[in-house]
């Protein structure tokens, strides 16, 4: 025995003498290898030389600090348990053998420095372990499954390297088991160092793909480009499907991140251009589909070219699909285009060669004309080469130009894509040759006069393809064609003038009501495209049709058809009409009003648009006026009048406000016939509201005392789940939150205000939606506070920049009161405003409360504790100081919640600059005031006293019965009383004895075990009147 430990005790001293060298440097290890090997080799036994081993690694898994030298001694340890020398390599298998059992034990100690350091050494082991390793497959079972019970350590390391040691088996399809952990465990993952090695993990297979897209729009920087890697190296092009493609693609190019960009571009540049595209991009373009996904194709061509990595001087031009040959035509000769079809690749591919040149070429003119010398001359030399290189590109002349257009064209709708985008070169071309203009000019009459594509179903019935409200059925085709005309006709009034023309010429048969539904849509379309693309309501007096003939021929007429799609249509050529007129004219805001009201949805949400761009544009009582009317908003409006929309008479004599609140109170619109599911008369009325409130300052005619209402009402619907045609408008109002309390002071008063109406509104029991399920009362209790915590986040949240600098009444400059680096807003705009407002109503309910408002005052009270005072408002301090006892009372059931009052209480008196000062009334009601409150602090209730300790004789019969009287009489008060608006508080001048509260409390306690309510009693215990006592104290 004693030899043994010698000999143990010899090799201890060995082996620590080899890892202490090998911590100092990598450089050392190879050869530190061999004399580890020498020593384990000429050791007597291999139990000898891992019992001496594994004892000198004790102190390492209990060293926490990941420094480098005990990084070099994991990796040293590391590769010499996986390295098996040839000339022993039975006794290389059972050191790693009993090694690994060794660490496994380790990895499931009470120690979270033993696991790390196991699972570190582990997956150290495994990743460099070689594929001839003679390890028993139980011996790995017993590694997977420790392993896989580490990957939910509450450690994140533990997990990070406990994923690492699993990653090399989850490509094994009989380990399918590891694969479905990763995927469990990944999207419940709050670690990003965990979340990026399970990617980093995760096998190329159907099941994973879908999960590391997912992962692009990691909150994570590194967890995104961990996600663009994986996808580089596993994933070939041709194993995904063009829509994951489009989304890496579209995700990657627009991150925020100029890393995970550079990952994506990478990505796309050495794995899917070069080896699978062999360098060309119009190659790549096709594994994209760009007639579904334009936009990700244009960022596609986008970054290769900015890149430089698009050959632009390779020869190829659009000039190579043209080609001319001599023909006969009566007795002369002329030449005949041969025009070779362009797929949609290639022609996105040009179109965004074309503008990038175009676009470059202006930048570096622009550069030359700032500066100076060589320098200038530079720019211009290469803004020369740019414009060379575009000309050769472009078709030589005009005429070759439209030919191609028109061979794509009359090509069939397999075709059309190409047909747009080489409409959009002709932006590029000079069309100053009046000879050009002429042929251009007449190009344009021709797509103009071009009639929409239809169909007829087998009732009869004329179908439009496309959206029915744009020329050539898609807003695409719309754009590309007045972008030509306006091209062409670019002199002032003369793209007006000939646009009109040709309304005039499509009118003339819906004039003399003798069009068919497609002629009168025809026409509407161009008409939409001439009133959207005009410059000003001038240039359309004196053509060919006068604006008011064109309104009364034709655009009121069609919002009476009979054919909903005209209606829809003519409705929305209305609008534009409104906005380019300088005063609305009467019969056009008549016939919006009622299109909004009777009409179907698809022409409702048309009219609640135009309504809304009107109002916008115009202002509100503009549009009012319009109908003769002229309103007068009262300043302390604060609520919308209520609108029978059923009543012609009514809804033609109210403001256009209350019409449009009254339309987004409806809920019995019948959204099936609109053409888009995700838009629907509420959605386009609440983004309408939102620009409303954003842009306030632009409408000071709406009075400001509305505005919290609309927001109150926003902030509803953005929490409301029961609405699916909603999400459009939930997207939009995430935009407008995220600005609208950042943007003025005046913004976070009106959120002050709103705040109590809200959570008035949305908490189950207080405004009379009781009587609900339990799952659903849960439920909106806890959409509730998650709209409570939101509407906190906003009020907390910094002004910008604009608020900085304000104008005095000399035109000076002066910058506001600043408080750690953050503009300061007034006390009713900032968090002691909403603060106080807490306070209040939480004290406006009476003592016996109903199970709902226990919880509703519980959840304000928990927000009351989030809110920050500054140092600055001694008097808001002082006024809380005196609420927070009568808030503390009405909670003191909820301990906790009392401490935290306690502790606000604390810190309260800790900033007041003069503590025992106490506020008077009136500075009360100067506060009060501002904050549009009522309280009289003079009659209000303060809390009772710390009671006595109980006595044990009970009190003379005769006291108690009258005691009985006074608690019955006390609860005569209905208990599902609420009130409407912060009750005033009532509180003794003069506190009660310590005997007489006791008395109270035995007599309450009484009436509490007899009587049988569902309700707690609000007599306190003596622990929460201690509590409540020492808040009153502070």
């Amino acid at each position: 025995m004693a030899g043994e430990t010698e000999e143990e005790n010899r090799l201890k001293h060995k082996i620590a003498k080899i890892l202490d060298e090998a911590r100092t440097s990598f450089a050392t290890h190879n050869r530190k290898l061999k004399e580890l090997s020498a020593v384990q080799s000429k050791s007597s036994s291999p139990l000898h030389f891992f019992s001496a081993f594994s004892k000198i690694l004790i102190p390492l898994f209990t060293f926490q600090r990941r420094i480098a030298s005990t990084e070099r001694i994991v990796r040293f340890v590391s590769v010499f348990a996986g390295t098996r020398d040839p000339n022993n390599a039975s006794d290389c298998d059972a050191f790693l053998a009993e090694f690994l059992r060794f660490l496994l034990n380790a990895a499931t100690a009470a120690n979270r420095t033993a696991r790390f350091r196991a699972c570190q050494i582990v997956s150290e082991i495994i990743m460099r372990l070689p594929d001839d390793a003679e390890v028993s497959d139980e011996l790995w079972d017993e590694v997977i499954e420790c392993m896989m019970l580490r990957v939910r350590d509450k450690v994140p390391v533990i997990r990070t390297f406990a994923v690492r040691a699993l990653s090399r088996f989850a490509n094994d399809g009989e380990n399918s088991d590891i694969l479905d952990l990763f995927l469990e465990v990944l999207p419940l993952e709050q670690n990003a160092e965990v979340r990026k090695t399970i990617v980093l993990s995760l096998p190329p297979s159907n099941a994973t793909s879908q999960v590391i897209v997912d992962c692009t729009v990691d909150v994570s920087e590194s967890v995104r480009k961990a996600a663009y890697c994986v996808l580089a190296s596993k994933f070939p092009l041709q194993s995904l499907s063009i829509k994951l493609r489009t989304i890496i693609l579209q995700r990657g190019l627009g991150d925020r991140s100029l890393a995970v960009s550079n990952e994506c571009l990478k990505l796309m540049k050495d794995e899917w251009l070069i080896k699978c595209c062999n360098g060309d991009p119009a190659e790549l373009l096709k594994y994209l589909d760009v007639e579904t996904y334009e936009l990700v194709g244009d960022a596609v061509m986008g970054a290769l070219l900015r890149a430089g990595l698009v050959n632009l001087r390779d020869g190829g031009s659009i000039q190579q699909n043209i080609s001319t040959a001599d023909g006969m035509e009566g007795d002369s000769v002329r030449r005949i285009p041969s025009i070779q079809l362009m797929e949609a690749e290639v022609s996105l591919y040009w179109r965004t060669v074309c503008r990038h040149l175009q676009t470059e070429a202006h930048a570096k003119g622009s550069d030359a004309a700032a500066t100076m010398g060589t320098e200038a001359a530079v720019y211009a030399a290469e803004a020369s080469d740019n414009n060379d290189l575009l000309e050769r590109i472009l078709p030589s002349t005009v005429s070759d130009f439209i030919d191609l257009v028109k061979a794509h064209i009359d090509a069939g709708p397999n075709y059309r894509f190409a047909s747009r985008q080489l409409l959009l070169l002709g932006a590029m071309l000079d069309f100053s040759d009046s000879t050009n203009r002429k042929v251009a000019g007449t190009f344009v009459q021709e797509l103009l006069h071009k009639p929409l594509e239809h169909e007829v179903d087998d009732d009869g019935n004329v179908v439009v393809i496309g959206d029915g409200i744009n020329l050539g059925g898609d807003r695409e085709w719309a754009d590309s064609v007045s972008g030509l005309a306006k091209k062409v006709h670019a002199a002032d009034g003369e793209f007006e003038a000939v646009v009109l023309g040709v309304v005039e010429e499509l009118a003339r048969p819906c004039r003399e009501r003798t069009a068919d539904v497609m002629q009168w849509i025809h026409s509407l379309a161009v008409t939409g495209l001439l009133l959207e693309n005009a410059k000003s309501f001038r240039w359309l007096q004196g053509q060919a049709i006068e604006p008011a003939e064109l309104l009364r021929s034709l655009l009121l007429p069609g919002a009476k058809h009979v054919h909903f799609d005209v209606q829809r249509i003519a409705v929305r050529c209305l609008g534009l009409f409104g906005l380019l007129e300088k005063k609305l004219s009467e019969e056009l805001v008549k016939q919006l009003t009622l299109s909004f009201v009777n009409g179907p949805a698809s022409v409702s949400v048309a009219a609640s648009k135009s309504l809304i761009d009107l109002g916008l544009w115009h202002e509100p009582r503009e549009v009012d006026r319009a109908l003769g009317k002229d309103f007068s908003y009262p300043d302390d409006k604060k609520a919308f009048v209520p609108v029978n929309l059923s009543d012609i008479d009514e809804v033609l004599n109210v403001q256009m406000l209350d019409l449009l609140y009254a339309g987004m109170e409806k809920d019995d619109w019948d959204n099936s016939l609109s053409s888009d599911e995700y838009e629907s008369v509420q959605a386009i009325i609440g983004e309408g509201f939102a620009k409303i409130l954003l842009l306030s300052e632009n409408y000071p005619s709406i009075p400001a005392s509305l505005h919290p209402f609309l927001l109150a009402k926003l902030i509803n619907l953005y929490f409301s789940n029961e609405r699916k045609d909603l999400q459009r408008l939930k997207q939009c109002l995430s935009v407008f939150f995220e600005h609208y309390p950042s943007l003025s002071a005046a913004h976070k008063k009106c959120l002050s205000k709103a705040f109590i109406p809200v959570m008035r509104s949305m908490w189950p029991g207080i405004n009379g939606n009781a009587g609900l399920p339990t799952l659903i009362v849960s439920n909106m209790r806890k959409r509730a506070v998650q709209a409570s915590r939101f509407m906190l986040q906003m009020m907390q949240a910094a002004l910008y920049e604009r608020e900085t600098a304000n104008e005095d009444d000399n035109g000076n400059r002066e910058l506001p009161e600043v408080l750690n680096g953050s503009l300061e807003p007034p006390l009713e705009c900032g968090e002691e405003g909403l603060a106080i407002r807490i306070a209040v109503e939480a004290t406006g309910f009476q003592m016996k409360k109903t199970a709902a408002e226990k919880t509703y005052v519980s959840a304000l009270c928990r927000i009351l504790v989030l809110l920050r005072f500054r140092s600055s408002e001694q008097g808001a301090i002082k006024l809380m100081r005196r609420l927070l006892s009568h808030v503390a009372g009405s909670v003191s059931a909820e301990k906790d919640l009392v401490k935290e009052l306690k502790r606000i209480a604390e810190h309260l008196k800790s900033v007041d600059t003069d503590p025992d000062q106490e506020l008077l009334q009136d500075e009360a009601n100067l506060i009060l005031g501002r904050l549009d409150l009522d309280l009289n602090l003079d009659i209000a209730v303060s809390m009772p006293q710390t009671p006595a300790p109980r006595s044990t004789r009970p009190p003379p019969r005769s006291r108690r019965r009258v005691r009985l009287e006074e608690a019955s009489s006390d609860e005569e008060v209905p208990s599902n009383s609420v009130p409407t608006v912060a009750a005033t508080i009532s509180t003794r001048s003069q506190r009660a004895s310590k005997t007489a509260a006791l008395t109270k409390m035995t007599a309450s306690r009484s009436i509490r075990m007899d009587a049988d309510d569902e309700e707690d009693s609000e007599v306190t215990s003596e622990e929460d009147s201690d509590e409540s006592g020492e808040i009153a104290n502070v």
